[in-house]
């Protein structure tokens, strides 16, 4: 444990006050190689990979074979037994000691599936886990992980904001999602994360006139939505990747606006994923429209999004009584036609 953040029991006190309050902990581990003042670096190098010189190296692209340009990390041995028992040791203890409940495994198309396997294995004879891969590999999620990173669609929402791609485009990735995963597989949908933040730009930047909008759809279309350190107070600022920085937390509307979105994910069963998903029905509005509807048993939720810079009238054929969440306003849908203005969006919720 980072002194300047507490010792052992206060991390325990800190997980114990989340399950309190019914939330989860995972932790982020990096599995595919250490700093270089990491102890093993001395104590094991053989636990490394090394160069002809037997000199530790930084981390290869298998690709070009040069370096990735991660000079300050050693790149960890696989093919060495003894690291992958250690390794496995260390994550056993998190569990058995601090009582987490899972791990987000950064670069994990970078290390052996065979490895996050046995890990996985090992981790459920303790307790339940839940298993999220920094990759987008679905063959991770058959025995490995729970969840990955939904980098496809991620960069599908930056194009959609661009106006470089459009609904038919997303129609198109989501029947995509639905040949590449099994039933109990999750995305993780996000606007911004750790990366993007800080190479690609804020969501200011990259999303200045529609961030609420496909802030919105992450909780909506299928798979489970990343709320990023500093999101929820509409950080704009791309924060240090190599030095402390700060976030300021002053609450505005767009943390309310992830209040209102979160309350609806977790309580309406026409957003569930995983293992009991809701069914997703694609609604053809035109190329400038984003609109579907995802229902479970009695519940049901349409999402429809006009994604250009132009007024546009679109027709809902559902009928019956609504809740406009967003607004929160009761409403009447007669299968007829709404207008959304620019970059707007409606979330209906059946009553």
């Amino acid at each position: 444990i980072n002194p300047e953040f507490g010792n052992l029991e206060d991390f325990k006190n800190l997980v114990d006050t989340a399950h309190d309050n019914g939330i989860y902990v995972i932790v982020d581990w990096v599995p595919n190689h250490t700093g270089w003042d990491h102890p093993w670096i001395t104590a094991h190098p053989d636990w490394y990979t090394q160069n002809e010189k037997g000199e530790i190296i930084d981390p290869i692209n298998p690709d070009t074979g040069e370096s990735w340009g991660w000079t300050d990390v050693a790149d960890l041995n696989y093919d060495n037994m003894e690291m992958r028992k250690a390794m496995i040791y260390d994550l056993k203890y998190w569990l058995t000691e601090a009582n987490i409940d899972g791990y987000r495994m950064d670069v994990a198309h970078k290390v052996p599936q065979d490895f996050f396997e046995e890990v996985t294995k090992e981790l459920k004879q303790i307790k339940p886990v839940f298993m999220l891969a920094e990759a987008e590999q679905p063959a991770l999620l058959e025995k490995a992980f729970d969840m990955q990173y939904a980098w496809e669609g991620h960069h599908l929402l930056n194009e959609l904001a661009k106006g470089e791609k459009n609904a038919d485009d997303f129609q198109a990735y989501i029947k995509k999602q639905d040949t590449v995963l099994q039933d109990d597989d999750i995305n993780m949908n996000f606007v911004t994360n750790h990366d993007e933040n800080s190479w690609a730009g804020t969501l200011k930047e990259r999303m200045p006139d529609n961030k609420e909008l496909f802030t919105a759809l992450t909780y909506t279309m299928p798979g489970m939505p990343l709320v990023y350190s500093g999101q929820e107070y509409d950080l704009d600022h791309r924060l240090l990747f190599f030095e402390k920085d700060s976030i300021p937390k002053t609450k505005g509307d767009y943390f309310t606006l992830l209040q209102r979105l979160g309350e609806l994910k977790n309580t309406n069963s026409a957003l569930n994923g995983g293992k009991d998903a809701a069914t997703y029905n694609a609604i053809d509005a035109g190329s400038n429209v984003i609109a579907f509807s995802r229902t479970k048993g009695d519940d049901e939720v349409i999402f429809i999004a006009n994604i250009s810079d132009e007024s546009i009238k679109t027709n809902v054929p559902q009928k019956g009584s609504y809740l406009d969440y967003i607004a929160n306003q009761p409403t009447e849908l007669k299968g007829d036609a709404i207008e959304l203005a620019p970059n707007a969006y409606k979330i209906y919720v059946k009553q």
